[in-house]
């Protein structure tokens, strides 16, 4: 990740909740815009594809004379190969590397020339780039960006120069960290099919012996105008945006994406329980249950679910004094420093609702996992009541609202919608659907998806610390 900004995980976000935000085709002759409802509203966002097979989306917002221009590729970690784990990531940061135009270096500067910032992101279903500028410039950034998307190239040199870079992040932010290690550890025992098992920053070993043919390798496989989208948000016209992609993007030459291989998770047929030690000051337990993953608006059952599960995290740790905190963190008999709740919601692969805790003085992992299983059971018992229900949905609405106060956030929720494939409006669909759910289907989700056999569960157990201070203690919360 360029700049030491933190990469990416569509596990780690809740799309709506306090801790975190809950988230046509055009030929030679000229271009025809989507016709979604999204598409034919004034200021709405507008899909189009070019004739090479690259997406454009465009959302007009006139409240401040800037721009954010983002380029999205369907391919992140999840599309790597094992034993080159990591090289999504390390590819992200050679795309800073040059072309035959630009030098090594000289791409930020000229954003920042500009009036502009820019950065970029990888995670396990896609990874994106960005620039964040004065909307006038906006020809300036698509220029930059098209360039280095065609026309990336770097010399073995400066590709072992930046791995190196890259195998200090995986130390500082992973290697330095036991509750991000056992985290790791945590979804390679869960996942047996399924490339969600690998870490996104890739294993050590996989770095070591990365070589620059493996990052160009995926850079020709992946980096295919069909499998990217150009995503422009802010103080623009949509026309003249369009023919500005046109300019700069159009000429790409089309080439063939390569076929993706179902790699299905088979069905977990009982618990999975894993012991991880490392240097740290406190204990940790996180518990990993599989469940359905929403993919459509059809109404099908499985995305019914997944949005019933949403809403159960939320009642469980989706706003100041929720469930869990009130529960398992507070008075005399706390059990828990600290407690949480996630559920994956969406993306390219299977997801998991997780609960996690970090024991209070004097007490066990054992009772903590006892305890956050309970919270659980309760609600599959007595449900939620709607008042309760009520208050989350109202936080939601209003997380929603404040979000797209920023274009930045605006462009993003287009970006990751187009990755999983859902229409632009479906930001605004999935509030209508999370409104809709009822209790009762709270109550039902409660009771089927947390049994043992879709389980895995992690206990970190603390080692001494070889360095005291250094090493850093196992805190509230849970990096998935």
């Amino acid at each position: 990740m360029k700049h030491n900004a933190p990469t990416l995980n569509p596990r780690n976000m809740r799309y709506f909740g306090a801790a975190c935000l809950l988230w046509g085709a055009l030929s030679t002759a000229g271009a025809q815009p989507s016709t979604s409802p999204a598409a034919s509203t004034a200021l709405q966002a507008q899909q189009f594809t070019l004739a090479n097979g690259m997406s454009l989306i465009v959302k007009p917002d006139r409240r401040a004379p800037t721009a954010v221009h983002m380029l999205w590729l369907r391919a992140g970690s999840m599309d790597e190969v094992d034993g080159s784990s990591g090289v999504a990531h390390v590819l992200e940061h050679m795309l800073f590397k040059g072309t035959p135009t630009v030098p090594v270096g000289e791409f930020s500067r000229r954003v920042a020339a500009l009036g502009g910032r820019d950065n970029a992101f990888t995670s396990l279903d896609y990874t994106g780039y960005y620039q964040q500028i004065p909307a006038a410039r906006l020809a300036d950034v698509m220029a930059l960006e098209a360039d280095r998307f065609a026309n990336n190239q770097w010399s073995d040199d400066e590709f072992r120069k930046e791995l190196e870079v890259v195998k200090e992040e995986r130390r500082m932010r992973t290697e330095d960290d036991p509750q991000a290690l056992m985290n790791e550890a945590l979804h390679a025992a869960v996942f047996v099919a399924s490339p969600y098992r690998r870490p996104i920053v890739g294993w050590m070993s996989d770095l070591e012996s990365l070589k620059p043919e493996d990052a160009r390798a995926y850079y020709q496989r992946w980096y295919v105008p069909a499998n990217a989208a150009v995503v422009v948000a802010g103080d623009v016209d949509v026309a003249e945006v369009r023919r500005l992609a046109e300019k700069y993007y159009g000429h790409i030459p089309a080439r063939a994406l390569p076929e993706r291989k179902p790699r299905v998770e088979p069905v977990q047929t009982g618990l999975k329980r894993l012991a991880f030690k490392a240097p740290a000051e406190q204990a940790m337990v996180a518990l990993a249950f599989k469940v359905p993953t929403f993919q459509s608006f059809d109404g099908g059952p499985d995305d019914s679910e997944a949005l019933a599960l949403t809403v159960l995290s939320a009642v469980l740790d989706g706003y100041s004094g929720a469930r869990l905190a009130r529960a398992l963190t507070q008075g005399p008999d706390r059990v828990a420093d600290s407690a949480g709740a996630d559920n994956g919601l969406w993306g390219r692969g299977p997801q998991l609702f997780m609960l996690s805790g970090v024991p209070a003085q004097g007490k066990t992992a054992e009772q903590v996992e006892a305890a956050l299983r309970a919270q659980v059971a309760r609600i599959a018992l007595d449900g939620v009541s709607e008042a309760e229900l009520a208050r989350v949905k109202t936080q939601w609405v209003a997380s929603a609202v404040y979000k797209l106060d920023s274009v930045f956030n605006q462009a993003r929720e287009l970006g990751t919608s187009w990755v999983q494939g859902l229409p632009l409006d479906a930001h605004e669909r999935l509030i209508e659907r999370l409104r809709a759910v009822t209790a009762e289907q709270v109550r039902a989700v409660a009771a089927k998806y947390f049994g043992d056999d879709q389980l895995t569960v992690a206990q970190l157990l603390p080692q001494p610390l070889s360095q005291p201070g250094k090493a850093r203690a196992a805190s509230a919360g849970s990096r998935h």
